[in-house]
């Protein structure tokens, strides 16, 4: 089991705050990780900012935006031998322009 945290910064304001874009971002990250997507959900704050899970049958998804600070907090975690979560997290980036990230990843054992 694969859990990565990253932080991406530098991201345009327009995108961390767009909930539709969040929602199709999840999903797509779910297919790049070889994983299935059980339910998807994403929340607009007000004046700003976005948070969205994707519940996989591997584990989760999450992100939460600061559009104001231009910055979105991430978490991919999966089960399996087939899922890459590594794929996922560089698709996120790239997807969100991000000009830095911040990752760490865990190896969580069931044991």
């Amino acid at each position: 089991m694969k859990h990565i945290l990253f932080t991406l910064k530098g991201c345009p304001f327009e995108l961390l705050d767009d909930k539709e874009f969040i929602r199709m971002l999840l999903c797509k990250a779910t297919k790049k990780c070889k994983s299935t997507l059980l339910n998807l959900a994403a929340h607009k704050f007000d004046p700003q900012g976005v948070t969205g899970i994707a519940m996989l049958a591997e584990s989760h998804i999450s992100i939460h935006t600061w559009p104001e600070k231009g910055m979105a907090v991430c978490d991919i975690f999966t089960c399996g031998s087939n899922a890459t979560p590594e794929v996922g997290v560089e698709y996120m980036k790239e997807l969100l322009k991000a000009t830095d990230i911040s990752s760490h990843e865990f190896v969580r054992p069931l044991e």
